[in-house]
């Protein structure tokens, strides 16, 4: 997949790709509803001699436009939402770079800088996208002002249990603390990218070693507990039992340091310094404290058995 970057104004041809079928949204996530709009856009090249193509932008629009107190948490950051693409098989993702310029365009100067100026013959695009100043346009205008040069097809909701399939459900899920539900969303489980760094070294005089996993800036971790965990590791991946909080056995109650680590099961080697990426599976409990090492230990023992059970089935 090629990755281009662009800006406005920006200097690109249509003639430089040949003509393009592309879905266009930020797709957070790229979950169940995402990737039925891009599968679409793909299936439409393929179908018209086409180029697939993805466009999306950098970085959420909240941080350009204001309107979010609290910091912006993705559920896919850039680099993991670019891996999923290239594995839906798009041939080109544009990252648009979201600045205050570039909000201030006329839903008709976005077609023209950014539809008919890259050479989109098919607009693919969920139905409740909008874009241009302040979101005034629709997939209705996009259809009208086009007037023929380009084909616009809208994907319309997609339901699971009655209610649709968004990047905010999710982050609400995962909020809780609830990952299985997100695994059925995103048709995959959750995942976090991140890179293993020195901690207490407290596990391993236990009996009980963990990888402390910092993760990548901006990502969306879950809810403090005890979860089932597949970890990747120079690519082979294996099941652990993931912590995520605050370790309050140990720690000052009043210093709130939030720590991922996670329990490798059968694993004894130093993993210092790798990129791992963590999926999410089960939870299995939330985090608690206990009266001493012992206590911790026969629960930390209990949580593996729950963890291998899970994975075993």
């Amino acid at each position: 997949m090629k990755i281009i970057h662009l800006s406005y104004p920006h200097e690109m041809k249509a003639q430089e790709h040949g003509p393009l079928s592309m879905a266009i949204g930020f797709f957070d996530g790229v979950h169940r509803g995402h990737q039925k709009v891009i599968g679409t856009a793909i299936d439409k090249a393929q179908a018209g001699g086409m180029k697939s193509a993805v466009m999306t932008f950098d970085p959420h629009p909240s941080l350009v436009l204001g309107g979010r107190k609290e910091e912006v948490f993705y559920i896919t950051p850039l680099g993991q939402k670019m891996e999923i693409l290239q594995e839906m098989g798009v041939d080109i993702c544009y990252i648009v770079r979201f600045t205050s310029e570039f909000a201030k365009l006329s839903p008709e100067q976005f077609i023209e800088h950014f539809i008919d100026g890259l050479g989109v013959k098919e607009v693919v695009a969920g139905f409740d996208f909008s874009f241009g100043y302040k979101g005034g346009g629709d997939m209705a205008l996009m259809e009208s002002y086009g007037n023929g040069r380009y084909h616009v097809t809208t994907v319309g909701k997609i339901e699971a249990d009655n209610e649709k399939v968004s990047s905010t459900r999710i982050r609400h899920l995962l909020k809780d603390g609830f990952v299985e539900p997100v695994h059925h969303l995103l048709g995959r489980p959750y995942r976090i990218s991140g890179t293993v760094v020195n901690g207490d070294k407290r596990g391993r005089t236990i009996g009980f070693p963990t990888a402390n996993v910092e993760p990548e800036l901006g990502t969306f971790v879950p809810k403090r507990g005890v979860y089932a965990v597949r970890i990747e590791v120079q690519g082979a991946y294996f099941d652990g039992v993931c912590n995520v909080g605050y370790k309050p056995t140990f720690n000052n109650p009043d210093v709130k340091n939030l720590v991922i680590e996670v329990h490798i099961l059968d694993y004894d080697k130093s993993i210092y310094g790798e990129k791992v990426v963590v999926e999410w599976h089960k939870r299995i409990r939330d985090e608690q404290k206990f009266s001493g090492i012992d206590e911790l230990k026969t629960q930390i023992g209990q949580d593996k058995n729950t963890a291998k059970q899970y994975f075993e089935v």
